[in-house]
């Protein structure tokens, strides 16, 4: 029976059970009877090594299964839980909480927790349920219950229902849930590739090391100047030079104010689109722009990149309008390029402003081999746009596939 005493079609084949409906042959559980979770642990940071050396295991924390730049060892005889590189593990922290993860050997520390299917859950049948959607999001609702995350809510993890088929169709489920993130980590693997060799060549080009048709006909040698090495028909400038500076409104939105503000007018701040605004003055204490597209928006994360149409920004927002003698998109790309943290501007972050401008040196071809250079980058940025849509599609295909399968409603066996 469902609301209103209504009775709800099953479809042949299918059963109502306390879990939702299932196929007849699917039995009801829930994760807390498959699967058994085990939280970490850690000695003192006293017996912290950075290096690998005889005794020392290494100490796996979340940040590890993204790099190995703070590899952290501890001393075999203190390590109380160890994974493998099979073993499910989920963080128990966040931003973001209850990340699914695996792949790494050691002892884990108090930020993670290892999930060990029984018998009757195949492994990698229980490493794609517990990554849908669904559970994600009770997850981070009840861990935003408090002022801050209060962690992964293990009871709420535990009563979470899993409908369970047989072995066979686990493992054919699985199977073809894994073909997909095998797609999704080579398309991965391609957009790092192609980050890469953009990076590569944005060092190459934006200080001519390398050379475009037909510039590098005509070129005779280079030169040290305060920009650094550069061929010798290029110039240099300040920052300031080479662009004008515009800053947001000063003063923080009121709440009251934002109701009004509702519109299709990007409003940026420093963590970028802050919302869609309408063409309200604000008392002409904000600044609009955008009509001709020639703008370039810095935060204060390190971070510029140009805004075509119209928008407002508040005051931790800084626009660039670049003079004539420079093409927009070769200014954006050598603002992307610069190291942002030899930037002093007094705050802890490193931001572009009217204050630390002054120090910053720009590389000048002439226009024309700017606008070569900017778009011999822009079909680079198109390569890597087009690949993280398609890597977008495909894990939202993943995500439909785990709906159908992992229900029933799509049957492979």
């Amino acid at each position: 029976m469902v609301a209103g005493g209504a009775v709800q079609d099953i479809p042949e084949g299918y059963k109502q059970t306390e879990v939702g409906v299932i196929p007849e042959d699917w039995a009801p559980y829930t994760v807390g009877e498959l699967v058994s979770f085990s939280g970490g642990s850690q000695p003192d940071r006293s017996t912290f090594r950075f290096r690998s050396a005889e005794g020392y295991i290494r100490l796996i924390q979340i940040r590890d299964y993204k790099t190995d730049k703070y590899e952290t060892f501890i001393p075999e005889a203190l390590a109380r839980k160890s994974c493998n590189e099979k073993d499910i593990m989920i963080g128990r922290y966040g931003p973001p909480i209850f990340q699914i993860l695996r792949g790494l050997k050691g002892a884990y520390n108090v930020a993670l927790i290892k999930a060990t299917p029984c018998d009757l859950l195949d492994r990698e049948f229980c490493y794609h349920f517990i990554q849908n959607e669904n559970l994600f999001s009770l997850m981070d609702m009840l861990s935003r219950r408090s002022s801050g995350q209060t962690g992964v809510e293990l009871p709420a993890l535990r009563a979470y229902p899993l409908p369970l088929p047989s072995k066979d169709e686990q493992t054919a489920i699985a199977t073809a849930l894994s073909d997909v993130d095998s797609l999704i980590t080579s398309i991965t693997k391609v957009i790092e590739k192609k980050r890469a060799i953009k990076t590569a060549a944005m060092g190459q080009l934006l200080t001519g090391k390398k050379r475009l048709p037909p510039f590098d006909e005509n070129h005779t040698g280079y030169k040290q100047t305060e920009v650094g090495v550069i061929p010798e028909d290029w110039g240099g400038v300040c920052l300031n030079e080479a662009a004008i500076f515009l800053d947001g409104y000063r003063k923080p939105v009121k709440s009251g104010d934002r109701q009004k503000m509702k519109g299709i007018y990007r409003y940026y701040g420093a963590s970028g689109v802050v919302d869609y605004v309408n063409d309200y003055l604000f008392d002409g204490a904000y600044i609009l722009l955008g009509e001709d597209g020639e703008n370039i928006l810095s935060r204060n994360l390190p971070l510029a990149f140009r805004v075509d149409g119209k928008f407002w920004v508040n005051n931790h927002a800084h626009v660039m309008q670049p003079k004539d003698s420079f093409d927009i998109d070769y200014l954006a790309f050598f603002l992307e390029s610069l190291d942002y943290s030899l930037l002093n501007s007094g705050t802890a972050q490193p931001k572009l402003n009217k204050q630390n401008c002054l120090f910053i040196k720009i590389a000048k071809p002439f226009k024309e081999e700017q606008t070569a250079i900017a778009t011999a980058l822009s079909d680079m940025d198109k390569e890597i746009k087009s690949l993280e849509q398609r890597l977008g599609k495909t894990k939202k295909i993943k995500q439909g596939m785990m709906q159908e399968l992992l229900t029933g409603r799509t049957r492979l066996v």
